[in-house]
This record gives C-alpha cells, structure tokens and sequence, in this order.
C-alpha cells in the first residue's frame, strides 16, 4: 500500500469514527451486501449513507424518489428524514437482487413507507405525474443526462436532487474521454452548474456527489 493509499485509509477511519452511529440495520445490511454480491463497492457505505440521512431529516420530505436501489442501503438512510406520512420509491431493474432490499425494507421501522418498484426509471418518470422534495439518483451513468432532463419538471421549489458517482474515478478531467458514461458524466456535470433554475455544488465525498437545490 502507498502512503497516499494508506493516509486515505487512515482519514476514512477518521472520518467513520467521527460521524454519527450507523444504525445496527444498516450494518447488518452493509455486511450482507459484501458476502452476497459481486460489486460490494456500489453500496453508499458509512459516510455518505450518514450524508443522505441528514439532508433527508433536515429536509423531512413528504416526497422521496431514488433511482438505482442496489441493495437499499441508501434507501434505508433517506427514510430515515421522511416526514410521517412520507413516502420514498426507489426504483430499480436487477430482479436477481431484488431480494435483498426487499428482505431489509420489511426488516426497518419504514416498511411501510417504502414503495419499491422493479422497472426502467425512464418510463416511470415520463409516465408519473408525482412531484417529489428529494431525489437521488444512483443509476445508470449513461443517463445521467436524460434523468436530469426527465426530473427536473417533477421536483417542487426547494426540492434537492442528487446524483452520485459525478467525478467518475478522476475521469472527468479528461478534455475528449471516449467512455460514454464519462461523456454522459460530464455532461451532466455542465447541465446542473449552468441551469439557471438550480444551484449546485459538487461534493468530493467518495466519488463524487453532485448536490442541486430547485429554486
């Protein structure tokens, strides 16, 4: 390991030990996720899960959608700042893993808050008519761009809209990427600094955490 990996490593642990607890659910779920499926590191993990729940609970929205469920780690941060008679649908197309979410959201104390829909997030959003106080966006990078395009109409004045994974491994420093999800990354990352309807600011937590308010 360099030194650079390790004073990474180093500042994580610094970090987790210096953040709220995680709770035992999310733990449990977190441990499951590494033993039961092959890309572990898609899962929000310990800070940026403790990020999603604060915004949610200074929020408290009535309204919550999450595009890309994995295993419903971040799902299960975002509930926790729903207002009583919120409700939160995640939305994703991984019917082999769908199990696992599943298992977790009839587990926690928002089961039934929580609406989890197994379909494309596109036609979803060209076809609902809900408008929501918070987004977060987890998906394909691809579309980034088009779910940006498909939401913004749908979100309420203050409303917050995230997208993860906005630095894409340090790739959206290169001038002319040929990687389509960096293309669609980027472009993004353009869409939200110059929509005149929302302020941004890109946090470089992890991989990158693209955070908007609507004005």
């Amino acid at each position: 390991m360099s030194y650079f990996e390790e004073l990474h490593s180093e500042m994580d642990r610094y970090l987790e030990s210096h953040a709220s607890q995680e709770p035992a659910i999310l733990r449990r779920l977190r441990r499951e996720t590494n033993q039961k499926t092959t890309q572990p590191h898609m899962i929000s993990g310990y800070q940026q899960g403790r990020l999603l729940s604060l915004i949610s609970q200074l929020i408290q929205p009535k309204n919550v959608l999450e595009i890309g469920t994995f295993t419903g780690y971040a799902s299960l941060c975002l509930a926790e700042g729903l207002a009583k008679d919120g409700t939160l649908t995640t939305i994703d197309i991984n019917e082999d893993l769908a199990y696992l979410p599943k298992k977790y959201f009839e587990e926690s104390a928002y089961a039934h808050q929580i609406n989890f829909l197994l379909q494309d997030a596109k036609d979803y959003l060209k076809n609902t008519s809900e408008r929501y106080d918070l987004v977060f966006i987890d998906a394909d990078k691809e579309n980034y761009p088009e779910y940006f395009r498909l939401i913004k109409p749908k979100l309420e004045a203050g409303a917050v809209l995230m997208f993860d994974n906005v630095l894409w491994y340090g790739k959206v420093l290169e001038e002319n990427p040929t990687q389509r999800a960096t293309q669609s990354i980027k472009a993004l990352n353009d869409l939200a600094a110059q929509d005149p309807d929302f302020e941004n600011l890109i946090l470089p937590l992890r991989d990158g955490l693209n955070l908007m308010r609507r004005k």
